[in-house]
């Protein structure tokens, strides 16, 4: 076989399943691509959970088969208890996992055709273990990219934001259980494929339970949050994000505590690799990959890269796709230290550029709010941008600006200081930060939630005594942006965030007090424009796979016949088919939340997970759907699951979390 790029250096030979053992008798399951007639060569690695064989199949080839082509070793794993696997996954980031990764990196350097150098890269949940194994790295651990990644596991993950829960941790909860349903292929594995299965689905787990039972950071969260452990990274890492994403805002933090180890580059696409990256423009993921590689592994000079490269944006016109955002590359070396501040007062008039006359003003209730709020990107669909915040900004306590005289820039994180009072112990406070043109479209910035319940650290709970004022300091995810002159800087103060997050038992009665109160916009005095990345490649040429899509990802926004209001998004059966090998990979999803016309504190969410794997030996169907609701005596969640093989019930599981559990 060989690379589908005019640029090849090296034909490769691929191995489609070879075991790595572990300690205590578990193999991991990988597929390895070697370079012919190289000698003996560095190293890359990804360890993820998500099907070498089929499930993330095609992702695969668009990377391995280049890096191979260019003088690599490649090795895609599946983690212990996924895929072709075996063992079992008791939750994410387990301490066996983490332990697997380093066995792994200490088998390839030990491999006849490995130098000893071994690089790790990922996105999302394998770009979050690179930076975790780079942690008192292994000796032969060189480098790591860590795409649309994780340092902190409880503020910048799928469950919690600013310790308010997310309702994406539910989808994600019904999602990973049937990820791991799924069965091992008796192509790769071999005859014993079926008890392997069989012993998988007895041993499942609902990590649902303890996602939503830590809801302080504590040390659940902590272990694996690189953010608590920068000091021991061992080894450098380019970490790359994209504002469409939330998991971008560790990539600032992460640079900002290692500039002598970590790059960053933070684009305006979702969650993806970079070089399918929407909204666009997108970048060429591999080639700047193969530049940071042959510096580590193969001693080439290091490029002149700036510690970190940005999508500064400017106004786009909200939609739910954007194919490009507006805006422009800049530059930075972080340096937190020797940066400019652009304070902004609240009045009661607006924000202004000199401190007024404080007053108190009501933060509005309505749990209607967040109707514009798009996805939190974290699972990388198409479109679920943010739309126009005009209507939410009617929700909503807002603050806005005279037309600007000039444009303001914003790099990092934007603070907003106010005084707070409430009437009940139990609160959220949800914060946007829009810009406003003067046809009245809101666009999103950047946005907060916080649980007032929580201390600043979001480890424990702060002192509370009804109606006494407390001062607040809110810490925005990370952004790059540009207001335009002519336009308007809007803040926006709400009491709930629902259905990107799920809103409190009760609704308190806050006031927030501006006395003093003001928004601070950070930027970077050493900020310039920045040249444009490398566009990407199309890869493969030519392609192993052939898509089949029953239609687009349908999102709506309504009310049922009884006057209920709904959200829901559907993905309709997609279908990923492998000619060569007789296989294909199969997928629906859909997750819908309604809200009680009658008693807005009655909320309900489903998701709906359907898989089916079609192999020559036969079909399996993993069916997992989830029910949550909270209504006034608290949270409940159900979950069942169901695999079928050639249609006979392999296996039941159902789980209950809450009220009645």
């Amino acid at each position: 076989m060989t690379a589908n790029l005019g640029s090849q250096v090296f034909e490769f030979d691929e191995v489609e399943h070879q075991w790595i053992p572990m300690p205590g008798g578990v193999r991991l399951a990988a597929r390895i691509w070697l370079p012919r007639n190289a000698g003996t060569v560095p190293a890359i690695l990804e360890i993820i959970p998500y099907r070498k064989r089929d499930m993330a199949r095609a992702r695969d080839e668009r990377n391995h088969p280049h890096f191979a082509s260019q003088g690599y070793a490649c090795l895609r794993v599946d983690m212990r208890g996924s895929g072709d696997s075996e063992g079992h996954m008791p939750d994410m980031y387990s301490d066996e996992e983490l332990a697997d990764a380093r066995h792994v990196i200490d088998w390839i350097a030990a491999q006849p055709w490995c130098n000893g150098n071994v690089g790790m890269f990922g996105t999302s949940w394998g770009g979050t273990a690179g930076m975790q194994a780079a942690v008192k790295a292994p000796p032969a651990l060189k480098a790591v990219i860590a795409n649309c990644a994780t340092t902190d596991r409880f503020e910048d993950d799928i469950h919690w934001m600013g310790g308010c829960l997310l309702t994406d941790g539910f989808e994600w909860g019904a999602t990973l259980p049937a990820i791991l349903a799924a069965p091992p292929d008796a192509a790769t594995v071999g005859p014993g494929w079926m008890e392997m299965w069989r012993e998988r689905l007895a041993g499942l787990n609902f990590p649902l339970s303890a996602w939503i039972d830590h809801q302080t950071r504590g040390s659940y969260w902590r272990r694996g949050s690189v953010k608590f452990s920068t000091d021991d990274l061992s080894c450098p890492i380019l970490a790359i994000g994209g504002w469409a994403d939330r998991y971008s805002n560790s990539v600032i933090g992460l640079v900002e505590a290692r500039p002598d180890l970590c790059y960053g580059i933070v684009g305006p696409w979702g969650h993806h690799y970079p070089d399918r990256g929407e909204p666009g423009p997108a970048m060429n993921f591999q080639d700047v990959a193969l530049a940071w590689w042959d510096h580590w592994l193969k001693d080439a000079p290091m490029p002149s890269w700036p510690r970190l490269r940005l999508w500064q944006r400017a106004f786009d016109v909200p939609a739910d796709r954007i194919a490009t955002r507006a805006g422009r590359w800049v530059s930075t070396d972080a340096d937190s230290a020797d940066s400019t501040e652009t304070a902004l007062f609240l009045g009661e008039t607006g924000l202004s550029w000199q401190a007024g006359q404080g007053t108190s003003l009501s933060v509005p209730s309505d749990l209607q709010h967040g109707a514009c709020a798009g996805d939190t990107g974290y699972f990388g669909r198409v479109g679920g941008l943010p739309l126009d915040q005009s209507p939410d900004d009617a929700r909503a306590l807002c603050f806005d600006t005279e037309p600007l005289e000039t444009d303001v820039l914003l790099v990092g994180h934007v603070k907003f200081h106010c005084g707070i009072v409430r009437d009940m112990e139990q609160a959220q406070l949800a914060c946007r930060l829009c810009e406003v043109d003067p046809n009245g479209r809101s666009n999103l910035v950047t946005r907060q939630v916080l649980n007032l319940q929580r201390d600043d650290t979001l480890d424990g709970d702060a002192h509370f005594v009804s109606g006494r004022h407390s001062h607040l300091c809110m810490h925005f995810p990370s952004t790059a942006y540009r207001f335009s002159k002519g336009n308007r800087i809007r803040l926006c103060i709400a009491a709930s965030y629902w259905p990107l997050v799920w809103p409190a038992l009760c609704q308190a009665s806050m006031l927030v007090d501006t006395t003093d109160a003001r928004l601070v916009l950070p930027c970077p005095s050493d900020i310039s424009p920045a040249e444009p990345l490398p566009p990407p490649h199309i890869l493969p040429s030519n392609p192993s796979r052939e898509i089949h899509s029953d239609g687009p990802l349908h999102r709506e926004t309504g009310e049922t016949a009884e006057g209920e209001g709904f959200h829901l998004w559907r993905q309709p059966w997609s279908r990923t088919q492998f000619p060569e090998l007789g296989l294909s990979f199969s997928s629906k999803t859909e997750m819908t939340y309604t809200i009680s016309a009658e008693n807005h504190a009655i909320l309900r969410c489903s998701v709906s997970v359907v898989y089916e794997i079609e192999r020559p030996d036969g079909t399996a169907r993993i069916e997992s759907n989830l029910f949550g609701r909270t209504d006034p005596d608290g949270l409940s969640v159900a979950l069942k699951l169901v695999a079928s093989w050639n249609d006979e019930t392999m296996a039941k599981r159902s789980w209950t979390y809450g009220r009645g559990a």
